[in-house]
């Protein structure tokens, strides 16, 4: 009896875990700077036509020669871990040793930079879908782990960003409205469907659309009002570092020590104030440099003083600088230190040198709230993106058949 238990007790675990959800990370905090590149540069999560190539790239700022090796997983269109064994989605194989890396030249912070372009000749994609590529470091310790998506043509996307009806959400919030036009006979679209639906190519707000509300010949129509609605937030601040020893208009003033210190103008809370447009990249960076000729090895590092003038409050309060420069995650390093002398949250990130996209995110009584410092505006410019996703009849994975993008910079009326 007691094993049988035992066993029962193990099988609901394992069970358990499969079923979890997934999630980014970052384990070490001398692994800075990932991005991924291809043609476009400003895409935060790579979509990634079958049989293109995309590029990963990372520094190591201990500068020790170390190996890294990468593994790639399949996933389900919710994040959780697909049904498949490894050569059902990949040709070759994985946890191979990322050969192409190189030194830094002329910097005063020293690191290595690493490059990993997929597919390669041992790694080649057999299907579309979720993705996870996880970096390990010779003794087999997790560094971090990148989402990605591979996509297939096989379903055309119709998106419209519109305003929302409801008059208590007309000023601050966004609708998207569209329509899938599969390229081949789905059977049933109601369960063979799964649509997610992206704002600035951030899962952390994912929205999981309904069914269809009615077909129009062999289109799918999506017309809903809540169901498909975001909050509108606000441009992201900005500063960039791309010349060490200048200053630029959101800068205050540069010192140098060890390395350069950056110190940006303090900032204030936005959301009482009226919506002003000004251009951003929707959370991401760039790295730049005018120092040298390439920014992977030639970008220095420099740490890049941040202030938000706000009183403190009694609630359980913590407040981070958000974006894409560390995955959108809240951490320790970039949560920020409230200064009673001054009035003021205070934070240092090292960041190499470039082009930043920046906010002030709270987190009161354990809820996040994206918003409450920035301000929410209809008006905000965003980038939508529409997930198609299918699993037929005796399928063991969400394939993704197509994707769908519009901005919201000129609402549709």
């Amino acid at each position: 009896m007691k094993q049988l238990t035992l066993f029962a007790l193990l099988f609901g675990f394992s069970l358990s875990a499969v079923g979890q959800i997934v999630k980014e990370s970052t384990k070490v905090d001398f692994i800075k700077s990932i991005y991924f590149s291809r043609a476009d540069q400003l895409q935060q999560i790579p979509l990634i036509r079958r049989n293109e190539s995309f590029t990963l790239y990372f520094d190591d700022l201990l500068a020790q020669d170390n190996d890294y090796y990468y593994r790639i997983k399949h996933f389900n269109h919710d994040w959780t871990p697909s049904d498949l064994i490894q050569n059902q989605y990949l040709e070759g194989f994985d946890n191979q040793r990322i050969e192409n890396f190189n030194s830094s030249y002329g910097t005063l912070q020293t690191y290595n930079n690493y490059a990993l372009t997929l597919p390669t000749n041992d790694t080649r994609f057999r299907i579309s879908g979720n993705y996870m590529i996880e970096i390990y470091n010779s003794y087999d310790e997790l560094m971090f782990a990148r989402k990605f998506m591979i996509y297939e043509e096989k379903a055309q996307v119709q998106l419209g960003v519109y305003p929302t009806q409801k008059v208590e959400r007309l000023l601050s919030h966004q609708n998207l409205q569209f329509t899938i036009n599969p390229l081949f006979s789905i059977r049933n679209p109601q369960n063979d469907l799964k649509v997610v639906l992206l704002q600035n190519d951030q899962w952390n707000s994912s929205i999981l659309a309904p069914v269809p509300q009615y077909n129009s010949g062999n289109s799918l129509v999506y017309r809903y009002e809540e169901a498909t609605q975001f909050e509108g937030g606000n441009e992201y601040l900005n500063f960039d570092t791309k010349d060490l020893r200048s200053v630029t208009p959101n800068i205050s003033y540069v010192n140098k020590g060890e390395l350069y210190e950056h110190y940006l103008y303090t900032d204030a809370p936005r959301k009482d104030f009226p919506y002003t447009y000004y251009p951003d990249i929707n959370g991401n960076f760039l790295i730049q440099t005018l120092q040298g000729g390439d920014p992977n090895i030639e970008a220095d590092y420099t740490e890049v003083y941040f202030s938000l003038a706000k009183q403190y409050s009694l609630k359980e309060e913590e407040i981070y600088i958000y974006g894409k420069f560390n995955n959108y995650a809240l951490t320790d390093e970039n949560k920020m230190v409230y200064n009673p002398s001054l009035e003021i949250y205070e934070g240092i990130l090292l960041l190499k040198q470039g082009f930043y996209n920046y906010k002030y995110l709270e987190v009161i009584d354990g809820n996040t709230l994206k918003n409450s410092i920035s301000g929410s505006y209809s008006q905000t410019e965003n980038l939508y993106t529409v997930l198609v996703y299918h699993r037929g009849i005796g399928d063991l994975y969400d394939a993704l058949i197509g994707i769908g993008q519009a901005q919201s910079f000129a609402l549709e009326r």
